[in-house]
């Protein structure tokens, strides 16, 4: 999805990845040439179009800023943005809108992105999973598929903000006396507190990210803990389903990438992990790519 083109002079092309964690920005000139990078906090949509504008426009300016840019115009830029969330319509179109005063604009998922980016825009595969989950595919005819991403709570299986809501589960279960309390409740308790009251509070303010920061306590206490290894090799199941899912013949180069995700590898199946191939590039890679071939196509680039 894109914005309609507004002709004056390109100079910048600025690429963006955002998602339920954070807004990562890179700064290039038209010709390609790097000049700045920035962070910022998160710009998943389904966290709020305000909130990731906000951080979308912070993690640009900064950019300019580590690039020691001063001067510089929303109207001579060009943004190329993967953000978590954007596959639902009606958040795209919204944050287009408070996008309008960049010269161009080209926004997908991160999920697409990060395919583009991981297999340099060629046919190829990806599964994501790091705060929310998903699979992607380009087909050699072309087709854009992906599988999952129906996003929190209800989908995003294996990901960071899963793990985190079955540990919080657990927890519960072992505070109502329905489970013994192992190493992951203990680890949950010191995060989220110790009793039913203190535990409803924490839930009641949680939403995707606290749930995420939760998972990484799964993988500390896998050794000690037997339900937290099973909660993993659940996670790395729903990772190969997936990738199955989205190529069942097994011919297309599979990247799987994210926080969660890529310490889930050694998990997944021999099928799988036979798949996959290093990345050629990252989600950012995918969304200079993304917005150069919208500038390509206006006859902008060559």
């Amino acid at each position: 999805m894109s914005l309609p083109t507004n002709r004056r002079r390109v100079r910048y092309v600025i690429g963006v990845d955002g998602g339920g964690t954070g807004t990562r920005a890179r700064l290039t000139r038209l010709d390609g040439e790097a000049l700045g990078y920035a962070q910022a906090g998160p710009s998943a949509l389904g966290q709020g179009v305000e909130q990731a504008w906000r951080n979308v426009s912070q993690a640009i300016e900064h950019s300019f800023r580590d690039a020691t840019v001063d001067d510089w115009d929303p109207g001579e830029c060009a943004i190329g943005l993967g953000l978590a969330g954007a596959i639902v319509a009606s958040h795209s179109r919204d944050f287009l809108h408070a996008a309008s005063r960049y010269a161009h604009v080209a926004l997908a998922s991160d999920g697409f992105t990060t395919l583009l980016g991981a297999h340099k825009g060629k046919p190829g595969a990806i599964v994501i999973a790091g705060t929310g989950s998903i699979g992607e595919a380009l087909l050699p005819n072309g087709t854009h598929v992906f599988i999952g991403g129906w996003g929190y709570p209800i989908g995003d299986e294996g990901s960071g903000a899963w793990l985190g809501m079955y540990a919080m589960r657990r927890t519960q279960q072992a505070v109502d006396g329905r489970v013994s309390a192992g190493a992951l409740v203990r680890a949950v308790q010191s995060v989220a507190g110790n009793t039913r009251d203190e535990l409803l509070a924490w839930c009641e303010r949680a939403g995707q990210h606290a749930y995420a920061t939760l998972a990484p306590l799964v993988f500390d206490v896998e050794t000690a803990d037997t339900y937290a290894a099973e909660l993993l090799n659940a996670a790395a199941r729903s990772i190969d389903d997936i990738a199955v899912a989205l190529d069942a013949d097994g011919t297309l180069p599979l990247v799987v990438s994210g926080s969660i995700g890529q310490r889930l590898e050694p998990r997944l199946t021999p099928r799988v992990r036979a798949r996959l191939v290093e990345p050629a590039g990252d989600a950012i890679d995918g969304a200079l790519r993304l917005i150069r071939e919208r500038l390509r196509g206006d006859g902008i680039v060559s």
